[in-house]
């Protein structure tokens, strides 16, 4: 009743599916749900022993981690992203919670690395992400980005080791997800009727600098910090400037 199956999505991880892989060792089974990369990552994967499925449509990231997670086997379910790593200390109070008897789901904190230095402000940290839990109880939303796992009715409960998030090594992989994310969220809300305004827009990206970087502490985080909370206010603009364009063309 304690053994872990990792679920993992990728497409064109491999600079990152290796360090994952091995930072969940101690799990009993790992899967990876690929979606048609063109790089190495299938291979990588494969070799590292992992359990390996392909699939060559994408439906969204909630969609798709629910694919992943009708494939686990085991009692409970760890579901990462391939830049996350578990550290050693983080696998063994994951070991302890899954013996728990009162909870059947815990939020990790997350700790997100940004060129290379550590954010621990600006709205980053703690960023609680509920990712263990036993399989059966929860499944993802079915939204195209930022998807959450739904456990209806049931107590959650939080454990104290962060989990490593090395999402942004260069300011290039954060405008690629800006522009994924954006266009993502924009075609979402936009399927559900929802309209906006340029004024909206710059509103939107006021409000995320001014909170990121006052309320939430982000000057504390230094150089990288104001970068951080600027570029937060860029994402808020960007996803609904792209609403307002697909408004345009409707």
């Amino acid at each position: 009743m304690t053994q872990l199956s990792v679920i993992i999505i990728t497409c064109n991880e491999q600079a990152n599916i290796l360090a994952c892989l091995e930072s969940v060792s101690f799990a009993d089974e790992v899967i990876v749900l690929d979606s048609g990369s063109s790089d190495q990552t299938v291979a990588l994967a494969r070799a590292a022993g992992a359990a390996v499925h392909v699939t060559q449509d994408w439906p969204g990231f909630g969609p798709q981690k629910n694919r992943a997670l009708a494939l686990a086997r085991h009692a409970w379910v760890l579901s990462l992203d391939a830049d996350e790593r578990v550290s050693p200390a983080l696998a063994t109070e994951i070991r302890s919670a899954m013996r728990s008897e009162r909870c059947q789901a815990f939020e990790i904190p997350r700790l997100t690395q940004f060129c290379g230095q550590w954010i621990h402000h600006c709205g980053w940290t703690p960023d609680r992400v509920l990712r263990l839990f036993r399989r059966g109880v929860a499944r993802f939303s079915d939204d195209l980005v930022h998807e959450r796992v739904i456990v209806d009715g049931l107590a959650t409960a939080r454990l104290n080791t962060p989990l490593l998030h090395f999402s942004y090594p260069t300011p290039t992989h954060y405008w690629r997800k800006l522009e994924q994310y954006s266009q993502a969220w924009a075609q979402q809300r936009a399927s559900r009727g929802q309209h906006t305004s340029m004024g909206r827009a710059a509103a939107a990206g006021v409000v995320a600098f001014v909170r990121s970087y006052v309320f939430r502490l982000g000057f504390l985080d230094g150089a990288m910090g104001f970068a951080v909370c600027t570029m937060q206010a860029q994402a808020a603009f960007g996803k609904y400037f792209a609403l307002y364009c697909l408004n345009q063309k409707k």
